[in-house]
């Protein structure tokens, strides 16, 4: 069996009578039918092939093998963003009179759709909070309960769930576990191999890489994924065929990218928590993290992302991100660039205070994307952007 890093590089769509070595970019928005009979067959289903770019695209259709092959699933969908992910993995699944067991700690938009919009369609939702026993999750789940939906690590506490726990629960209860997988990735973290129904993800972040695209996917059993593209199809959240072809080749250098980001991060934490204005670092391969040894045991490294909690609050984290120099401030994360964003202010500002601080987002709180800059270049940001906080 291929080892990842030969997987990524080597699942490729069929060659073209041109004989390219790269795939090129299927720029089109329809495709040909050799007859009428196998127009028919294809609208029929009773074979496979392009139709419509809305449909399948020979670009996506290998970025999402490469995704399958990565994650270890039957099928999968390309969607254009990480939240049409997100919505088409839960709202597929989800109608008037049914409910949701989510983990409390959730990005922003996440939140605002089990919140704000799905009630709107009679879908109520649980949460429960990431400190909360396991027999709390048994609690939770009503006999209306069609989904358990859990990110880890969290956005951005970086807290970790027990995906052994929850496969074993979803499948004693006969419910979907709904994966987001973002912040690990497939090279950090497989979901599937804990019992996961579906892994979902933005391909914005680290499967891209370098901040170019949008794009996100769904992947998971193959009779779950039929569903979702039912309602793909008529609803339309299609990724583009450029984006398939360029997240198709960001995972080429998935393995070798997440690998120098998990160490810069891992290096900067154990740093960061030596300096002076800082109140606690959180990153899921340090020992101070609260469940270091889960983290040993369902990822194979800590990943990119990292938080600081600063002594200051708000006022010292406003400083502190305006005193950065080299690193940039963006709601973004993933990036080949190291950026620093404060939650409260920015991809949580729609919650409540009382919201935010359950999941820990304090206002002192510095979501840090570590990027593939030199560690000492990284760190020399850092340390300067800490002093002229702590100074003023």
């Amino acid at each position: 069996m291929p080892h990842f890093e030969t997987k990524a590089i080597r699942t490729q769509a069929n060659r073209s009578q041109h004989r390219e070595h790269s795939v090129p970019i299927f720029a089109t928005s329809s495709f040909l039918f050799d007859d009428a009979e196998m127009a028919r067959a294809l609208f029929a289903e009773e074979v496979e092939g392009n139709i419509y770019s809305r449909y399948s695209n020979p670009n996506t259709n290998e970025f999402i093998e490469k995704m399958c092959l990565l994650e270890g699933t039957e099928a999968g969908i390309a969607t254009a963003s990480g939240m049409a992910a997100m919505f088409m993995s839960m709202a597929t699944f989800l109608g008037s009179g049914d409910h949701i067991v989510a983990s409390r700690s959730l990005f922003g938009s996440t939140y605002q759709l089990l919140t704000k919009l799905f009630p709107r369609w009679g879908i109520t939702h649980t949460f429960v909070d990431i400190t909360a026993p396991p027999v709390a999750w048994d609690a939770a789940i009503r006999p209306e309960t069609k989904m358990i939906f859990v990110e880890t690590p969290s956005n951005p506490g970086l807290d970790l769930l027990d995906l052994a726990f929850l496969g074993n629960l979803a499948h004693s209860k006969g419910i979907i576990l709904n994966v987001d997988n973002c912040f690990a990735t497939p090279y950090v973290q497989n979901p599937a191999e804990y019992g996961a129904h579906l892994v979902t993800h933005s391909a914005t972040k680290l499967i891209d890489g370098q901040g170019r695209v949008l794009g996100g996917c769904i992947l998971g059993k193959k009779e779950l994924i039929q569903e979702i593209l039912f309602l793909s199809r008529h609803t339309g959240p299609a990724m583009s065929p450029f984006h398939g072809w360029i997240l198709s080749k960001s995972l080429e250098t998935l393995a070798i990218r997440v690998e120098r980001h998990s160490e810069n991060a891992r290096q900067l934490a154990h740093w960061l928590e030596q300096q002076d204005g800082i109140q606690k670092v959180k990153y899921p391969f340090l020992a101070s993290h609260p469940q270091y040894e889960l983290a040993k045991k369902q990822m194979r490294s800590g990943g990119a992302m990292l938080t600081l909690a600063l002594e200051g609050g708000l006022d010292q984290a406003q400083k502190f991100m305006d005193a950065l120099s080299m690193i940039s401030l963006s709601s973004n994360l993933g990036d080949t660039r190291t950026i620093a964003t404060h939650p409260m202010t920015t991809t949580h500002s729609k919650l409540s205070e009382g919201e935010r601080l359950a999941v820990g987002i304090s206002p002192g709180l510095i979501r840090i994307s570590v990027g593939l800059e030199h560690v000492e270049d990284i760190q020399a940001d850092l340390a300067q952007a800490l002093k002229l906080s702590l100074a003023t």
